[in-house]
């Protein structure tokens, strides 16, 4: 056995800084946009009609496909979830304690309302 002090000298194999993993690390894709269309299945033209009207009701772009063999599904799901989606939920801050109380009665938060 040798008497040699082992110095690391950092990672021997030089790697790339962002490996993938296999899921999407793009920021700016997003559904429905021109470049990245919904891609939805309905069964007749109608259906088509209707599902392009709710396309442009929301601003959206999608290539919409009629698929009228006998057992086809339809597949909107893209569209129901990004129009059913919920708008940010906004709270009202609470006062401090010794801040004034937010019903106008002009007593400190916690003599008031913060009891």
């Amino acid at each position: 056995m040798s008497n040699r002090k082992f110095f690391y000298k950092g990672r021997q194999d030089p790697r790339e800084n962002h490996v993938k993993f296999g899921y999407e690390t793009r920021g700016s894709h997003k559904s429905g946009s021109r470049k990245y269309p919904l891609l939805l299945v309905v069964t007749n033209e109608e259906r088509k009609r209707e599902v392009e009207a709710l396309v442009a009701q929301a601003e959206l772009y999608a290539e919409i496909t009629v698929d009228s063999s006998e057992g086809a599904v339809e597949s909107i799901a893209e569209l129901t979830a990004i129009l059913n989606k919920k708008g940010t939920v906004k709270l009202d801050k609470v006062p401090e304690r010794n801040e004034p109380c937010s019903c106008g009665s002009g007593k400190k938060y916690k003599k008031c309302c913060g009891q």
